[in-house]
């Protein structure tokens, strides 16, 4: 019943909220291994998962959901961690006003 194996661990700091549940959920149901959800990380039990396959399902889950553009997906040394980019700000460009025209009319 309690199994105290070693614990792959996935980090959620940078995911929404909506999308904790829904990971959870997609582990739970590829892996077929037991999946515990604690505030913002996954333990998931490792006795026959490796790291990179770990890493490979929770990339699969940010493509199928398109959250690629705002998250990708790193592997540390216990588990994996899923990071948001960090966007650049972009400076406005001025715009060139156009000076008001000097020609003087004749009429």
């Amino acid at each position: 019943m309690f199994s105290f194996g070693k614990k792959l661990k996935v980090d959620l700091a940078e995911l929404e909220d909506e999308e904790k549940g829904s990971l959870s959920g997609f582990l739970r149901t590829t892996l077929n291994k037991d999946v515990v959800s604690d505030g913002n990380r996954i333990l998931v039990d490792s006795q026959k998962l490796s790291l990179q396959e770990l890493e490979r399902v929770v990339n699969k889950f940010i493509y199928r959901r398109h959250l690629n553009n705002a998250y990708w997906v790193a592997s540390e040394h216990d588990g994996v961690k899923i990071r948001k980019f960090e966007r650049k700000k972009e400076r406005k460009k001025k715009q060139r006003v156009t000076p008001p025209s000097t020609i003087k009319h004749g009429w």
